[in-house]
């Protein structure tokens, strides 16, 4: 999760394809570029350990954009494929 917030914030699209589940990932990521991202906080995590196949990270991705400051909240949820953990969905 947190590697994926930092390709976000540097704008590393490539990266954010690469680590996404191939079920979900959608065939470009068109990042904004006016997007500053500002901080991460990992709320909560479910599964995820050493020999789980599946997990989820809660948290809260702080950003600023046009002068206004927001946040995005979400749940996502990773499966490990071929031993790399993949972003498949978030709520």
């Amino acid at each position: 999760m947190r590697s994926r917030y930092s390709a976000f914030a540097v704008g590393d699209a490539g990266y954010l394809l690469r680590t996404w589940h191939p079920a979900t990932r959608p065939p470009a990521l068109d990042l904004d570029p006016a997007v500053r991202w500002s901080g991460l906080e990992v709320l909560a995590t479910t599964a995820g350990g050493l020999l789980a196949a599946e997990g989820t990270v809660e948290f809260v991705a702080r950003f600023r954009h046009g002068g206004a400051d927001g946040e995005q909240h979400e749940v996502s949820r990773f499966a490990r494929e071929d031993g790399a953990w993949r972003y498949v969905d978030g709520r």
